[in-house]
């Protein structure tokens, strides 16, 4: 067993304990027992925050659905008052007489035959692909691709358009997509550890809103059944339903 002075301990290992020891102060601030008003959630979720980085701000949302049923799926489409935080990289599939509406509105990649080749050969590096009706035949192909990563254009998620341009603008300035997954849960990113309290607040209680309106009449019971904030590796924070109006 070699002497405890010959041990020779990682460099960063003090930034290691630094880190244990915000963590723990961070996490001591949580009562993972209460259901906390969403304001104050909205406020707690950064203060519990530890990476170094720009973490996102995250809802999950358990709803009181069936997604197996067809008449109990919950999927739409939203846009944030104050936008995700994050700029979305963009694809858009479309014939030669739209190139410059999608490239003007803000487009990061624009094109139809190479880059379906492209993703044929396995590249998905963006985050949304918006395409149009006249071109699905060729893009529904990619299906198989591209549905396992959610990027599969869907017109209800408003992907599939002839108003390319529009598209684009609203993914740009906030526009998310969300369904409920097997589980019966939404799950999405609402913003950024850096966005003020309030505006974490008001994009959760947009989501909200929308999924609220978005009841299925077949779904029985309960639906909310919890809604929790949270961001990038920290603990999840209860919501009490009864701090947001209209649910």
């Amino acid at each position: 067993m070699p002497a405890l002075h010959n041990i020779r301990l990682p460099q960063n290992f003090n930034q290691m304990a630094r880190l244990s020891k915000n963590k723990k102060a961070a996490l001591s601030k949580l009562d993972k027992e209460k259901a906390y008003p969403l304001s104050e959630a909205s406020s707690l979720v950064k203060d519990i925050t530890f990476t170094k980085f720009d973490a996102s701000v995250d809802l999950d949302i358990r709803l009181g659905v069936d997604p197996r049923k067809a008449d109990q799926m919950v999927r739409g489409i939203a846009t944030l008052p104050h936008g995700t935080g994050k700029d979305k990289r963009v694809l858009v599939l479309c014939t030669p007489d739209k190139e410059e509406e999608a490239k003007a509105a803000g487009a990061d990649h624009v094109g139809l035959d190479d880059y379906i080749s492209k993703i044929e050969g396995g590249w998905t590096d963006v985050d949304v692909i918006i395409t149009m009706p006249t071109v699905m035949a060729k893009v529904g192909r990619l299906g198989r691709i591209l549905g396992p990563r959610g990027l599969m254009p869907n017109p209800k998620a408003g992907t599939v358009t002839l108003d390319v341009g529009k598209a684009v603008q609203e993914v740009k300035a906030g526009k998310i997509d969300f369904r409920v997954d097997k589980f019966g849960i939404v799950h999405t990113s609402i913003g950024k550890v850096s966005f003020s309290p309030e505006k974490i607040q008001e994009n959760a209680e947009e989501l909200i809103q929308i999924i609220s309106r978005l009841k299925p009449s077949a779904a029985k019971g309960t639906y909310f059944r919890s809604i929790t904030l949270s961001s990038t590796m920290s603990p999840g924070i209860k919501i009490d339903k009864a701090s947001i109006p209209g649910i």
